[in-house]
């Protein structure tokens, strides 16, 4: 969100952004744009805007979970599209879900089950995570569920990615960037200043963004994937 004045009011918009990585493994922005919201035709507007430029389906996809983006993903590419969910962005919504005493045993058994090494170590750990917490707070447990295997995508890719591939942290550190910049602006002119003000600060190298982990293995096929349910 970010406060622009809109008939004369400081208003809070939502701008849509969205990043993609080059075969080099350069980090690249795509597009911003003010679209009134995060629902599910705005980002089809967004989208339907990138495919008319000349953007291909994806081979990979990382949300923040946002089910209106996940919605325009698969209407415009796919069930087949991979797609990942940030799973910094999980970890707090699983964190909504338990009361707070359990706040650090459920934290310490994500990380253990997201961080592990092999695919398959997390697939093990996923389901002792959902054994113990259906027990503890089943709440925990549904959410996890209800992400599927979308918050395991990143263990289709070679393990060097998987540091990039987890989370939205490209698009969150874009935003903090952008927001040191003009924090000495509590309120900018208006809505199209956004953009414009962030395209200026990439093209002058006053923001930068780095190759994504695992750049060099970023050509190997993406493997195939399927939870197994019993847990």
């Amino acid at each position: 969100m970010i406060k622009t004045r809109l008939d004369r009011k400081a208003t809070n918009i939502s701008v849509l952004a969205a990043i993609g990585v080059r075969r080099d493994g350069q980090k690249v922005l795509l597009s911003i744009r003010n679209m009134g919201g995060e629902s599910t035709a705005a980002w089809r507007q967004f989208l339907d805007d990138l495919d008319k430029r000349g953007l291909k389906r994806p081979e990979f996809v990382i949300v923040d979970g946002a089910p209106g983006l996940e919605a325009a993903l698969v209407a415009l590419w796919g069930e087949a599209l991979p797609i990942q969910r940030c799973t910094v962005h999980k970890h707090r919504n699983l964190l909504g879900h338990a009361p707070k005493h359990l706040h650090d045993e459920l934290t310490e058994d994500y990380r253990d089950m997201i961080y592990a090494e092999t695919a398959a170590e997390v697939e093990t750990r996923r389901k002792a995570f959902l054994r113990k917490w259906r027990l503890k707070c089943r709440a925990v447990a549904d959410s996890l569920e209800e992400a599927g295997e979308r918050l395991f995508a990143f263990t289709r890719l070679d393990p060097s990615q998987w540091k990039s591939a987890r989370t939205t942290n490209a698009i969150e550190r874009l935003n903090e960037e952008f927001r040191r910049r003009i924090k000495t602006q509590t309120v900018l002119p208006c809505a199209e200043t956004v953009p414009m003000l962030l395209w200026a600060l990439l093209a002058s190298g006053q923001i930068t963004m780095r190759k994504v982990d695992g750049w060099e293995t970023l050509s190997q096929p993406i493997e195939p994937f399927a939870l197994d349910q019993a847990a």
